[in-house]
């Protein structure tokens, strides 16, 4: 009997795709979402009303911006490395207050969209044009691996937006024993963690009624449609999020609306689904102060302080290693 023969793909976009289709039960990697169109759809949901995380950790950075930048502060000059940085609109708070003081420092933006970092890079040059600036473009787990080769002078990783909450409690230990493998004894993490809260007021941050996150969601759809010639109906499908206040996991879903079959071209794959089958596209973990000490304990780590807002919503928290 043959094998069957092995099967190539053209990109991880294609094999991520291919493998979380083909699974039981479905499910797509929600940081393929952010694509040209995914990352104005996500600058739209950080603006929506319902979508208190940008706000509130706006308010700790701007709050707090003179006492987190003195904790960087280092007489060597640092790197300070952003994983995520997105459009950076929260740490240029920090970035604005570290020039004015002169502080010698380097800034890394990461991000796994180029298009983003372009648009970052370029808003720099006018808005704070004294910062030295390096963009890095790569997801965090790459990232990661290089970090160890800044080991001239103090490392300062930024991880803002909660990042960390689209990781199951395993992945984020390994995401942070990462972290800490390539951290030096004067280096420091500073990390942002949305709390637990009222449950209503986290599914309404994710299932806005003006349907931007169902758009923001469906965009795997358009993505698999336009690069892998994918024929999805999005009206087909449903957006759902589901929040367990026990175990603080918010999920998100599109569940197919009927019996259908979807083709991918370029993946040579024809896909069934069920009326009412799921795609699990995005986990977004809520914390409190034990869990966050736990994840530290495990990663080596441990938390030298935090910064909340006024109502605890959401906290930055200074990690080093232990």
């Amino acid at each position: 009997m043959k094998n069957a023969p092995e099967i190539t793909f053209d990109s991880a976009f294609a094999e991520d795709t291919y493998k979380g289709l083909k699974s039981d039960p479905k499910f797509l990697l929600s940081k393929y979402i952010y694509d040209k169109n995914g990352d104005k759809l996500f600058q739209k949901i950080m603006d929506m009303p319902e979508y208190y995380l940008t706000s509130c950790e706006f308010d700790i950075l701007k709050l707090n911006a003179e006492n987190i930048a003195d904790s960087f502060s280092s007489e060597n000059g640092f790197d300070l490395i952003e994983l995520g940085a997105g459009d950076g609109k929260k740490t240029k708070i920090l970035l604005k207050d570290m020039v004015e003081k002169g502080y010698n420092f380097d800034y890394l933006p990461v991000d796994i969209s180029q298009n983003v970092l372009d648009e970052l890079e370029n808003s720099l040059k006018e808005e704070i044009p004294e910062a030295s600036v390096k963009v890095q473009q790569g997801t965090y787990f790459k990232t990661l691996e290089k970090l160890s080769e800044y080991n001239s002078r103090k490392k300062v990783i930024l991880v803002l937006g909660s990042n960390i909450g689209n990781l199951s409690h395993k992945d984020a230990v390994d995401f942070l024993n990462n972290i800490r493998n390539a951290m030096s004894p004067e280096d420091m993490l500073f990390m942002g963690f949305d709390q637990k809260k009222h449950p209503q007021k986290i599914l309404d941050a994710y299932n806005d009624p003006s349907g931007i996150t169902e758009d923001f969601n469906k965009n795997l759809l358009v993505r698999i449609n336009s690069e892998l010639d994918g024929d999805f109906n999005l009206n087909n499908f449903l957006h759902w999020e589901t929040y367990d206040p026990e175990t603080g996991t918010a999920k998100s879903f599109l569940v197919s609306k009927k019996v259908q079959e979807v083709n991918i071209k370029k993946l040579d794959l024809q896909i069934h689904f069920d009326a009412w089958e799921t795609i699990h596209t995005e986990i977004s973990q809520k914390y409190d102060d034990s869990v966050v000490k736990w994840l530290a304990d495990e990663a080596g780590l441990s938390v030298e302080k935090s910064f909340g807002d006024k109502e605890n919503c959401y906290k930055n928290y200074i990690f080093r290693r232990q």
